[in-house]
């Protein structure tokens, strides 16, 4: 029941159509009795700059949930951002500060390479490609260098973003070797598509399957459906993969942290989450 001690957590993002947070967070609230609720908000890119400062000025807002195509943006309004943040050069949490500051973190990253390993893929001195360089590219890059990837391979269409990401990489980890490369996934243990194709009906597929190798593990971050056309190709191909809810669940605990909740695990979340497609 919403009332007037709710908790607001703003779902910010256009088109919100693909959302799946509120149904992970909304249940395990109900399910605890926590006076919180995630509401999902449309704010178009032109929009953000001054909506997300005013958002803030709430009387109950508990925090903001960021997502495509924000995530780059939110870096530019927060006063103080996470070391890994920095990093990504994104964000996809901001919470006010018992100063009034805005606080910016990226759990990304984080929830992508634990849901990884949490299925027996090792990361430690493997190579991986990374489709992708926008503000969940971005993350999932970072965390796959703290991981401990030997080589990291990024593609992105815009060069720019693609080379700006390899620079930081190469600043916080000189022990990695970074490529700015195509979207050939061969030859890689770990290929991941971090970028929108897959969202749209007729979307083409961010990399050919027929070059991908039966023992390749194939990451997804599109939420659109569950077995994306890539998941699909890959599966057929023989490839281990990992759904784009994965990295979402993986994530709210620390999420849940942050916006200083108590912290459940990813089993509690799935056990009460109502996802629909």
């Amino acid at each position: 029941m919403i009332c007037g001690t709710t908790r607001l957590i703003a779902h910010l993002g256009y088109p919100t159509t693909t959302f799946k947070a509120p149904m992970i967070y909304n249940p395990w609230f109900a399910a605890n009795a926590v006076d919180a609720v995630v509401v999902p908000m449309g704010v178009k890119p032109e929009d953000f700059n001054r909506f997300l400062p005013l958002l803030f000025k709430l009387s109950n807002i508990g925090g903001a949930l960021i997502t495509m195509p924000h995530k780059v943006a939110t870096l530019g309004l927060a006063d103080r951002v996470s070391v890994r943040a920095q990093i990504a050069g994104s964000a996809n949490a901001v919470r006010l500060g018992a100063d009034g500051a805005l606080e910016a973190d990226m759990f990304d990253g984080e929830g992508f390479v634990a849901g990884v390993l949490a299925k027996g893929q090792l990361l430690a001195n493997r190579s991986a490609l990374v489709v992708g360089a926008g503000g969940v590219g971005s993350a999932i890059a970072a965390s796959l260098a703290a991981a401990g990837v030997a080589r990291l391979v990024i593609f992105d269409p815009h060069t720019p973003s693609a080379e700006g990401l390899a620079r930081r990489l190469c600043v916080a980890y000189p022990q990695l070797q970074v490529n700015i490369g195509t979207s050939d996934p061969s030859g890689y243990d770990l290929v991941v598509n971090a970028s929108p194709l897959g969202m749209r009906e007729g979307d083409p597929l961010p990399v050919d399957v027929e070059r991908l190798d039966p023992a390749t593990f194939v990451g997804e971050v599109v939420m659109k459906t569950e077995m994306t056309p890539l998941l699909l190709a890959a599966a057929a191909r023989g490839c281990r993969y990992q759904v784009g809810t994965d990295m979402l669940f993986e994530q709210i605990p620390a999420y849940m942290e942050f916006f200083g909740f108590r912290k459940p695990s990813v089993d509690e979340l799935r056990q009460h989450a109502a996802i629909r497609y």
